[in-house]
């Protein structure tokens, strides 16, 4: 089970803009924050305690692929069009995906590429 994971951005300032408003689909925001003084420089998003973190000390750009849960399909929604009202580019409205391409029946989801062109995804696996 993973505790917590982030990803290496370009600018934090520009990214935590994106991130503020598509984790809040979620219900996460910004728990933590490091100082760029001491050579941090991050970003923690959770509801308590930080899950997702964005940083400038882990490599940037190197198209990494994150999927976060969602509760519901509106919460799959609500996490792409605030990508895209904050920076994010299209790379898969929200839908159900087709099991002839591997995905499992239920399986309602939505992409989009972050400011540094890291895949995004949000899903909802219907039962």
């Amino acid at each position: 089970m993973i505790d917590h994971t982030g990803i290496g951005v370009a600018d934090v300032a520009r990214s935590a803009i994106f991130y503020d408003a598509v984790l809040s689909a979620f219900g996460m925001r910004r728990v933590a924050q490091l100082p760029e003084s001491d050579g941090r420089d991050a970003v923690g998003y959770g509801v308590d305690y930080p899950v997702f973190w964005i940083d400038r000390f882990h490599p940037h750009s190197v198209k990494q692929h994150t999927a976060f849960a969602a509760r519901s399909r509106a919460e799959v929604d609500a996490f792409h069009a605030a990508a895209l009202k904050s920076g994010g580019t299209d790379n898969g409205p929200p839908g159900l995906r087709s099991t002839a391409q591997g995905y499992p029946p239920g399986y309602y989801a939505a992409f989009v590429f972050d400011p540094d062109g890291n895949n995004m995804e949000a899903l909802f696996r219907e039962r």
